[in-house]
C-alpha cells in the first residue's frame, strides 16, 4: 500500500508540475500504460517476500500509513523533478548534448525509465523497517521479478520500442541517479521509522498507568 500511494503521488505531482511550470508533458499515455504493466509483475510477488513477522496481530494505522506513504511520495517526486530539471538544462546546453545526446522526445523516455527504476528501488526501500542493505532481503520471486522488469524497461528505452530511443549513456546515468536517491530515501525512511516507534513507545508508556 505504501508503494502504490507513493508512486501515484509521484507521477501525479510530476505531470502537474511539469505541465504547469515548464509546459512540458513528461509522459505519454503509452508510457503510463507500460509503467503500470511493469509495476504489476513485482506487485504480484510481494506475497512471497521475506519479512519479519509481527509477534502479535496488528491492525492498520491509517494515519501512519498515509503519513509514511506521503513522505515517500514527496521524496520520490523530488527525485523525479530533479531529473526533469537536469534534463531540461541538458537539452538547452549544446556542449552537454554533445556528450550525451538528449532532446525533448528522449527526455520523456528518460523520465519513463526513472519512474520505472526509481519506483522498483522504492519498493525495496519501503518493504521493511530496516535499511535496504540489511536483512531480511527480498525473496527470490520478488527480486527476479524486478530484475526481469528492469531488463524489459532498459530494452524498451535502449531500442526505442513504443517510445523514442534513449542513448545507453543516458540509461546508465539514470541508473546511477536512481541508486543515489535510493540511499537518500532509505535514510529518510530510517529517521521516520525511528521517530514513529519512539512516539508509539511514549504513547504506550502513558497509556499503561491509565490501564492499570
Amino acid at each position: 500500500m505504501h508503494y502504490r500511494i507513493a508512486m501515484t503521488l509521484d507521477i501525479m505531482l510530476l505531470v502537474v508540475a511539469s505541465v504547469v511550470f515548464f509546459e512540458f508533458q513528461p509522459l505519454t499515455a503509452v508510457m503510463i500504460v507500460v509503467l503500470a504493466l511493469l509495476d504489476d509483475i513485482p506487485i504480484m510477488t510481494i506475497a512471497y517476500d521475506n519479512v519479519t513477522p509481527s509477534p502479535k496481530p496488528e491492525r492498520w494505522d491509517m494515519h501512519h500509513v498515509l503519513m509514511f506513504a506521503g513522505l515517500m511520495g514527496l521524496f520520490s517526486f523530488a527525485e523525479s523533478l530533479g531529473l526533469l530539471l537536469i534534463g531540461l538544462h541538458w537539452i538547452a546546453d549544446a556542449s552537454l548534448t554533445a556528450t550525451i545526446s538528449l532532446d525533448a522526445d528522449s527526455l520523456k523516455t528518460m523520465m519513463f525509465l526513472q519512474l520505472a527504476v526509481g519506483g522498483h528501488l522504492l519498493l525495496f526501500v519501503v518493504r521493511t523497517r530496516h535499511s535496504v542493505f540489511f536483512p531480511p532481503y527480498p525473496s527470490a520471486p520478488l527480486f527476479f521479478a524486478i530484475v526481469a522488469t528492469q531488463v524489459a524497461a532498459i530494452v524498451i528505452c535502449g531500442f526505442g520500442l513504443l517510445m523514442p530511443a534513449l542513448s545507453w549513456g543516458a540509461i546508465a546515468a539514470v541508473w546511477a541517479y536512481c541508486l543515489v536517491w535510493m540511499v537518500v530515501i532509505d535514510l529518510v525512511k530510517l529517521v521516520y521509522v525511528r521517530r514513529f516507534e519512539r512516539n508509539a513507545a511514549q504513547m504506550r508508556a502513558l497509556a499503561d498507568p491509565i490501564a492499570g
